[in-house]
């Protein structure tokens, strides 16, 4: 029983570095919505998405303004914020699917795509998060920021300090949207 154990969680974490190593783009990865239904990225062919593992009870979690606004300003030009909940760093996103909406909606007016909570780090990250890190680095902290362009391209990394409106942020956003 131990071998056929051992044989199947063998198998499946070989899937899983098969997946993330055969992965060509960002379009090869699904996330699950906050609701519960599939989030494939494929959905966001020909767009720009920056996807940011956030987190409710963090010292940035006031830039779920700031993602708002940036999606409000860019979401007509092909912009698209997609929100990861992960309570990866500090346990700083303990809650349920349905007090994350709450939280995001009631308090900071969310309105951008919220993933599901996943895990962004380490050996059981979601393969999106494995695939990002293999080419830009793991995640360091709450709202750490991946910018994918309308090929499905991971162009830039931003650490969680990097403020979703800053010169910087909005630059590499814009040179996406213009590509």
């Amino acid at each position: 029983m131990i071998r056929v154990l051992s044989a199947a969680v063998a198998l499946v974490f070989a899937m899983g570095m098969a997946m993330t190593a055969e992965a060509k783009t960002a379009y090869d990865f699904t996330f699950e919505t906050i609701d519960g239904k599939p989030l494939p990225m494929s959905q966001f062919k020909g767009k720009t998405v920056l996807v940011v593992n956030t987190a409710s009870f963090c010292g940035f979690t006031p830039q779920y303004e700031q993602l708002e606004a940036v999606w409000k300003a860019k979401q007509s030009k092909g912009l698209v914020v997609l929100g990861v909940p992960s309570n990866d760093f500090g346990a700083q996103e303990p809650g349920s699917a349905a007090e994350i909406k709450d939280f995001c909606t009631s308090k900071y007016d969310v309105d951008f795509p919220l993933a599901a909570k996943v895990v962004v780090k380490g050996a059981d990250a979601h393969p999106f998060y494995k695939w990002v890190s293999e080419a830009k680095g793991e995640p360091k902290w709450n709202f750490h920021k991946y910018l994918i362009n309308g090929k499905g391209e991971l162009v830039a990394a931003f650490e969680s300090k990097s403020r979703p409106d800053s010169a910087e942020v909005t630059a590499a956003i814009e040179k996406s949207l213009a590509n």
